[in-house]
């Protein structure tokens, strides 16, 4: 064999190994041993190394649990009576995994891992009302004296024939495999390997978690980032605890208050702008307090500086709302309307969004809608449509002046259109908030905090400066400080 020739100007192209190359690595690697449970869509994820060949030394067994009555004999029910959800699927893992250790003894198989696969899915509905969505996942080991690591997924269907989603299930599924044991020391490029010979309208992965020894490093929103990042996914979230969850689960039929800012620290204009606008939101009717929650949202535009996504400052920012108690969403909208839109897939009940009279003008501008065939109409129908109000937070005019809904300019062109939804009582003031802080905005504090100018702790709310000290957040080093001073 002669070698292989090479071409002047040829580019070097990433090898992505086949779904058969995959299944058939892990097959013929004689340590690797596991259960596959698929609960919804068939078997398909085994069938490829059923497939591939070589398999007898890797499925421990292959079970589709299909009926519910049997699936509850085996798993034990459910609380909400629901079987797609992360803790039937975690149910799942540890059981089958337990199994495995129960039947197969150590001392015979000193060098085996064990894994245990499973998804519990719904694909299209006969209707084709809902395209289905589900949870997979996988639990492995890569010692066999080691504990056990966890990777589970959600995902949605974009496709709209079961057939299609039951393949494009089963491709996930030997990526996934694959990752976890081949890629598992690079997370973010594992992440990007579960759509090889997949594509983005196929699917949605919405939510990840990485668990166990070998992801001990791992922090899940950064993950969370990388899935907007990389358009896998529209928009995650996280609550105060820090920890991925399903945007699905947390929004529905739930009234929403919403605000979206850079956050680049919390000021004390933030803070004022929430209390404010949520007292008044409760106050409306058809809103429950049990039933209402707040959403911190930072869009992907607003963490590019320079084009790149600065993720240390983004963990800044979401450290800091998480430890104010606040639910945090990233999302890639970056108008207003289609957050809105967003919302509504998940809740019909009444939302707010608060913002500051800089932020509402800018809406009214025209050049964010000209990719829209209805332009500017069409966004504002979405936004507006919905039992929806915006909450006016004031701003400080250049004269000192206070700017209010009543004395915005927007656009000549635009203001017979701000009048209507100000006379539909669509913008409300916020009144009751604090004048001396007005003149607080967050790229001067960022700014002092990063050049080390003394003085801006008393702009953010209560405990915040002891935070960006302490775990030197915003570029803070207490070096400059001494410095100037």
């Amino acid at each position: 064999m002669g070698t292989e020739i090479k071409l002047k100007g040829d580019k070097v192209i990433a090898q992505i190994p086949s779904i058969k190359d995959k299944a058939l690595r892990i097959n013929l690697n004689e340590n690797i041993y596991g259960t596959f449970a698929e609960i919804g869509a068939g078997q398909e994820t085994v069938r490829h190394f059923f497939r591939s060949g070589g398999s007898s030394g890797t499925i421990a067994k292959a079970m589709s649990a299909y009926d519910k009555d049997f699936s509850d004999a085996v798993y034990g029910t459910e609380s909400d009576g629901r079987y797609v959800t992360e803790n039937r699927l975690k149910k799942m893992l540890t059981f089958e995994g337990e199994l495995i250790e129960e039947r197969l003894s150590r001392e015979k198989h000193p060098n085996k891992l064990f894994f245990s696969y499973a998804n519990t899915v719904a694909t299209i509905d006969f209707a084709k009302q809902f395209k289905g969505h589900g949870w997979v996942g996988i639990r492995y080991q890569i010692e066999p004296d080691e504990a056990y690591n966890e990777i589970i997924l959600h995902i949605r269907f974009k496709e709209t024939d079961a057939r299609l989603q039951q393949e494009t299930l089963g491709i996930l599924g030997v990526n996934l495999i694959y990752g976890a044991f081949y890629k598992y020391n690079d997370p973010k490029r594992l992440l990007r390997y579960l759509y090889d010979h997949l594509d983005k309208d196929q699917l949605e992965i919405d939510t990840i978690n990485f668990s166990g020894p070998r992801f001990a490093d791992v922090d899940n929103r950064l993950m969370s980032l990388q899935l907007v990042k990389n358009g896998m996914t529209d928009a995650v979230m996280f609550n105060p605890e820090g920890k991925n969850v399903l945007p699905a689960a947390v929004l529905y039929k739930k009234n929403l208050l919403a605000f979206r800012g850079s956050f680049r620290p919390v000021t004390n204009v933030n803070l004022d702008m929430y209390e404010k606008s949520l007292k008044m939101f409760l106050e409306e009717n058809k809103v429950e307090k049990d039933n209402t929650l707040v959403v911190f949202e930072i869009t992907l535009s607003n963490l590019r500086s320079d084009g790149e996504i600065d993720e240390r400052d983004f963990m800044d920012r979401a450290e800091l709302l998480c430890s104010l108690g606040q639910t945090v969403m990233i999302s890639n909208f970056q108008e207003y309307y289609k957050v809105v839109e967003y919302f509504s897939n998940y809740t019909k009940a009444r939302m707010g969004l608060a913002m500051g009279v800089n932020n509402l003008v800018d809406i009214f501008d025209e050049k964010y809608y000209r990719h829209l065939s209805g332009g500017i109409l069409e966004a504002f129908g979405k936004l507006f449509y919905r039992d929806m109000k915006v909450f006016l937070y004031p701003m400080l005019g250049e004269n000192g002046e206070i700017i209010t809904s009543e004395n915005l300019k927007v656009h000549p062109r635009m203001k017979e259109l701000y009048k209507f939804f100000k006379f539909n009582g669509k913008v409300v003031d916020i009144v009751d908030y604090n004048p001396n802080i007005l003149n607080v905005f967050s790229r001067e504090v960022l700014k002092m905090i990063s050049h080390g100018t003394s003085g801006w702790e008393p702009m953010l709310p209560s405990g915040v400066a002891e935070i960006i000290k302490e775990h030197h957040l915003f570029g803070y080093h207490p070096q400059k400080e001494l410095e100037q001073n």
